[in-house]
């Protein structure tokens, strides 16, 4: 993983030990499970309206805003951010992985 990524899941990690007065990510943290969560959903749906909306800028920055609320929801879970590195590499190794979908015949 690059480091600005390194460098965010320390940050977060830090916020979820050590409260900071006016900070987004305690005010998440404080809010539980649920607010994280709803925070990903909205943010996944900003991605989807720049992307189809042609913004290359917006959607970067929906994007950034996605794997920041992903790393919060991380942090939150116990989830290490090398346990995501592990698996993308493994992922990486796949060939001939193209999923296969289940055809219905309507016919029958």
């Amino acid at each position: 993983m690059n480091d600005a990524m390194k460098e965010l899941y320390r940050t977060v990690l830090d916020r979820k030990s050590n409260h900071q007065e006016g900070s987004y990510t305690c005010y998440l943290f404080e809010k539980g499970l649920d607010k994280i969560l709803k925070k990903c959903g909205e943010e996944c749906s900003e991605v989807i309206i720049a992307a189809k909306n042609g913004d290359n800028r917006e959607t970067v920055l929906e994007i950034s805003d996605v794997r920041y609320h992903l790393t919060v929801l991380m942090v939150n879970e116990g989830i290490a951010l090398e346990d995501i590195e592990t698996e993308l590499e493994k992922r990486s190794e796949k060939q001939g992985n193209l999923k296969t979908f289940h055809q219905v015949d309507k016919n029958t």
